[in-house]
């Protein structure tokens, strides 16, 4: 199967018989990334948290206003 990273825009050929593949294939929400940008992804997450100035904010119901 032929998959195409969302940032890089690089062309990769995956097994059809993988997990990615039959995620990809049945939900076609999800997007594939790469393993060089989702490492890099990783690696800056990291900084950014070891700064202190990264907050992870987490979700609230549905239903409550702002």
């Amino acid at each position: 199967m032929r998959v195409k990273c969302v940032l890089c825009d690089k062309i990769n050929v995956i097994d059809d018989e993988s997990q990615i593949a039959k995620r990809l294939r049945n939900r076609p929400i999800h997007t594939y990334m790469c393993e060089e940008c989702s490492s890099r992804i990783g690696t800056r997450t990291e900084e950014r948290k070891e700064t202190g100035k990264f907050r992870l904010y987490k979700h609230s119901d549905y239903g409550e206003k702002f």
